[in-house]
């Protein structure tokens, strides 16, 4: 898995990681892929039209969802890592759960993704020091059962970045190697509509701490009043690739989506902009001879 950088200015493609959900509840495609041979396929679909990494969830995280016990959570996404694993496709394992992300890492997943950045379950700072593993650490303030009522920020972007910083720094003091984290500013957690297009607004906030940045924008609510009020959730993909590729020029490092086709589609013409614009007269006039 790439270690880059984010930087502001860069051409080189965001990282595109593939949503797939394997719960009951979650708010854009719960219950479609319970079933492991739904999952498999769906997960292969994914990569074929362009995502590099396979992000898999067993415990919702939509606004007012309840805790999963570990043991459901584990029930639900060992079989599909483990087959995903043994076709060869990197898998990344989304969880608040230290025993999920534990028995994740013995199956093979190659980056342990917790929302809550090691808040929820004190044992994930071990487990992610141990493994060795890339580590996603997203702002989050508290249980998706109450997060909107966390909302309360006087500078969102000021906030969450020195939120952050402390998680950063928690995970470094339990042994995760720096090189290690990744950060997210957890669109949508405990963040109104405001908040998650101020932190969009100012993502060079974020990329300037010198640490990698995974966005997660597809397919929330903040993007509904875009869009015809009868639309369906799946219809926000076509804002989600905007943004993606706004996060591209802003130096992200990745982008966590569930339209990986048009999120290629829109990340292959940020890039070809982005050579063209970095390419001087001079290389042009060479490049005509």
């Amino acid at each position: 898995m790439t270690t880059r950088t984010s930087r502001p200015g860069s051409t080189e493609r965001p990282v595109i990681m593939g949503i797939l959900n394997v719960t009951p509840d979650s708010f854009s495609d719960g219950g479609k892929y319970t079933t492991i041979d739904g999952a498999i396929r769906h997960a292969e679909e994914l990569v074929a039209s362009g995502a590099s990494l396979i992000d898999v969830g067993g415990e919702s995280t939509r606004p007012g969802a309840a805790r999963v016990d570990s043991l459901e959570e584990k029930s639900r996404v060992l079989p599909v890592i483990t087959e995903l694993v043994a076709r060869g496709i990197p898998v990344s394992i989304d969880t608040m759960s230290s025993a999920t992300a534990e028995a994740a890492v013995e199956a093979g997943v190659t980056m342990i993704n917790d929302v809550s950045g090691g808040l929820a379950d004190k044992g994930m700072r071990r487990v992610a020091a141990e493994s060795g593993l890339d580590f996603i650490a997203m702002h989050w303030r508290g249980p998706s059962a109450h997060m909107d009522q966390l909302a309360q920020y006087t500078d969102v972007v000021r906030t969450v970045r020195e939120e952050l910083k402390h998680r950063i720094a928690e995970l470094i003091v339990a042994g995760v190697k720096p090189r290690r984290i990744i950060i997210d500013p957890g669109l949508g957690f405990a963040k109104s509509s405001e908040h998650n297009w101020q932190l969009l607004g100012r993502l060079d906030e974020l990329t300037g701490l010198g640490y990698r940045v995974l966005i997660g924008a597809s397919r929330k609510r903040f993007l509904a009043p875009l869009l015809p009020a009868d639309a369906s959730t799946n219809e926000r993909d076509q804002p989600t690739t905007v943004i993606s590729a706004l996060a591209a020029e802003s130096g992200v490092w990745g982008v966590r989506v569930h339209d990986a086709a048009s999120t290629l589609a829109a990340l292959d013409v940020w890039s070809a902009w982005s050579h063209g614009r970095d390419h001087s007269p001079r290389e042009l006039e060479a490049g005509r001879g």
